[in-house]
């Protein structure tokens, strides 16, 4: 299913947005389109951030490709709701890196007729699925999945590898401990 224009999205009735992918293949930048052209249409918005994500800005997210939007940080899920009570379209990035709360919060808000993107990792650097985002998955209306690059053979990518040893999950990085693969090229972790 294609993501709502301005003019064919639902009245009077909120939903769930989510975008996932694995890094590098342009979920935030896509993130950050999609609240620009809700406040050209002069909704209010509002965007949070998981507070462990501070590689490149501790009050924006950012882009691979440096394209940014002011956020606002928050240490959990919960914390989304009271921030949210006068936006009509509330964005999250790093959906991955909340606990499976977040799935309660963006229930709430789209019940509460609030438009809600969630954009994050759907799997982790073993191609597991990355909680919450499944669940998010689960009980999304409209879901869009990117792609990257395969940096080794070119194909289109949708593994996160890691490349530095360490079996902690969230390890958090951009170029320099990850990049995109393809299912071919892509190398999981001996477990």
């Amino acid at each position: 299913m294609t993501v709502p224009t301005i003019h064919d999205s639902p009245k009077g009735v909120g939903w769930i947005e989510v975008i996932v992918g694995c890094m590098f293949s342009g979920k935030t930048e896509e993130l950050i389109r999609r609240i620009r052209r809700a406040e050209i249409a002069k909704q209010r918005v509002t965007i949070f951030k998981p507070e462990i994500d501070n590689r490149f800005s501790p009050d924006h997210i950012v882009s691979h490709s440096d394209a940014r939007f002011h956020a606002t940080v928050v240490e959990d899920a919960s914390k989304i709701i009271p921030l949210s009570a006068d936006a009509q379209v509330v964005g999250v990035d790093e959906g991955q890196f909340f606990d499976v709360g977040l799935v309660e919060v963006a229930e709430r808000l789209a019940d509460e007729g609030k438009r809600v993107i969630i954009a994050g990792l759907d799997q982790d650097f073993r191609g597991q699925p990355f909680e919450p985002m499944p669940h998010l998955l689960a009980i999304a209306e409209y879901i869009t999945k990117t792609l990257a690059i395969c940096v080794v053979c070119g194909n289109p990518a949708d593994r996160t590898q890691r490349k530095t040893a360490g079996a902690e999950r969230v390890l958090v990085g951009a170029s320099e401990i990850y990049e995109a693969r393809c299912r071919r090229c892509f190398e999981p972790p001996a477990s």
